[in-house]
Order: structure tokens, then sequence, then C-alpha cells
């Protein structure tokens, strides 16, 4: 199944707005980089949201929302957002927020 399309370009919209943003093809879906750290994307019809191991706990206590695993081995730090948790812009701008301010807490990409 190919990525969410409509869901990529409301994410789109949202990273356009910052600066050292980048789009990136990337494990069958397409992600969105800050300063060169991945920071969210879509896979299938999720938001894939970088929220770093503070954050991944609480993440995954919200309504639809459960462990980024699509290989077998979950990622601690990330998660995937359903559909029935992306239905507003807010919504989504909140989960990208979220994963813009933990990944502008890592150092610089060299």
């Amino acid at each position: 199944m190919p990525y969410d399309e409509d869901l990529a370009a409301r994410v789109r919209r949202v990273m356009a707005r910052r600066k050292n943003a980048a789009e990136k093809k990337m494990f069958g879906g397409v992600g969105f980089l800050l300063g060169g750290h991945m920071c969210v994307g879509v896979w299938k019809q999720f938001l894939i949201v970088r929220v770093g191991p503070d954050g991944y706990e609480g993440a995954l206590r919200e309504t639809f929302v459960r462990k980024f695993d699509i290989t077998g081995r979950a990622m601690t730090g990330w998660v995937m957002v359903d559909p029935g948790g992306l239905e507003t812009d807010d919504t989504l701008r909140r989960w990208i927020r979220q994963a813009t301010a933990f990944v502008s807490s890592l150092p610089p990409k060299t």
C-alpha cells in the first residue's frame, strides 16, 4: 500500500514553514527532517512521530497511538498515529510541534 498522499501534503504544509526542513522518501513512505534529523513521516495511512524517550510513554497513552513497529521491533521514542487521531489540522500540528521540539533539542548533524 502506498503512503497517504493527502496526509503527506498536510504535513508538508506545516513543515514548509520551518527553517532547515527537508523531505526524503524512506521506508516505503516519506520522511520529514529538521536540521538533518528525522522528525515525522508518513507510512501507509499513519503519521510517524519522533517523540523522544521522555515523551514516549505519554504519547502511547493517547487514543489512536501505537508503538512504531513496522519490522517486528518497536523503535522506542517513535510512535504511529492512526488516521482517527489526525482528523483536524490542530491535532496534526500538535504532533508535529512535539516532534520538532524533541528534534530541536538534539545536537546538530555534521
